[in-house]
């Protein structure tokens, strides 16, 4: 994960506005990204817990800031790895199925990935070799977003909201409310929390593309 230090000091919507709005985009679909791919290890939970203080007054995003810091204060890796496996992976499978097929056809492999893999190979974005999960992952989407953003020059953002319209806006909130309402989290109603805000943010941010 590149996370960029100066995202964790942004406390207030109006900072995203600025000159360095795409690179703090990144950084936080980014964040994202790696929470939700695997479990935290200690160095992303020292990050958290090293987030600068905030005024949560100032709006979801800076009130989620807030909760993943002191979330991650309150636990350590082991709790947040239990969490995950329950969350995510389970015997079987997790209490979430974190895949946008699932959310939007009740089945994972369906249309909605392969009108996806079809947009990722138009954009020139490979899936890793490494990687098992289906690109539909809500992580791999965060990355996904991350890589538009830093190729900014290449994508600009009309094609940054087609996609995130496309095959995040569907269904990514409703999967963000369940993670905060799930039986099994703890730590990552936070993620839920923030996840949730940052989209809503992003919404309003690229509909101002239109």
């Amino acid at each position: 994960m590149d996370t960029d230090s100066a995202i964790i000091n942004v406390s207030n919507e109006d900072a995203f506005l600025n000159d360095q709005a795409q690179a703090m985009r990144a950084s936080v679909y980014e964040l994202l990204g790696r929470l939700l791919a695997r479990e935290p290890d200690e160095p992303l939970l020292q990050l958290l817990r090293d987030i600068e203080d905030v005024d949560a007054s100032e709006g979801q995003i800076a009130m989620g800031w807030e909760l993943l810091k002191q979330s991650a204060l309150k636990t350590d890796v082991q709790q947040t790895s239990d969490e995950y496996v329950n969350l995510f992976i389970g015997v079987g499978r997790g209490e979430l199925v974190p895949f946008g097929s699932w959310y939007l056809t009740g089945f994972l492999m369906e249309k909605p990935l392969a009108v996806l893999r079809t947009d990722l190979q138009s954009l020139g974005i490979e899936r890793q070799g490494d990687i098992k999960e289906s690109e539909d992952h809500i992580a791999a989407l965060c990355d996904a977003m991350a890589i538009l953003i830093r190729h900014g020059n290449e994508v600009p953002l009309e094609r940054q909201q087609k996609f995130f319209n496309d095959h995040i806006a569907p269904w990514a909130n409703r999967f963000f409310k369940d993670l905060q309402n799930a039986n099994a989290a703890h730590f990552y109603r936070s993620v839920g929390f923030f996840g949730e805000g940052f989209l809503e943010f992003e919404t309003r941010l690229l509909a101002m593309q239109s």
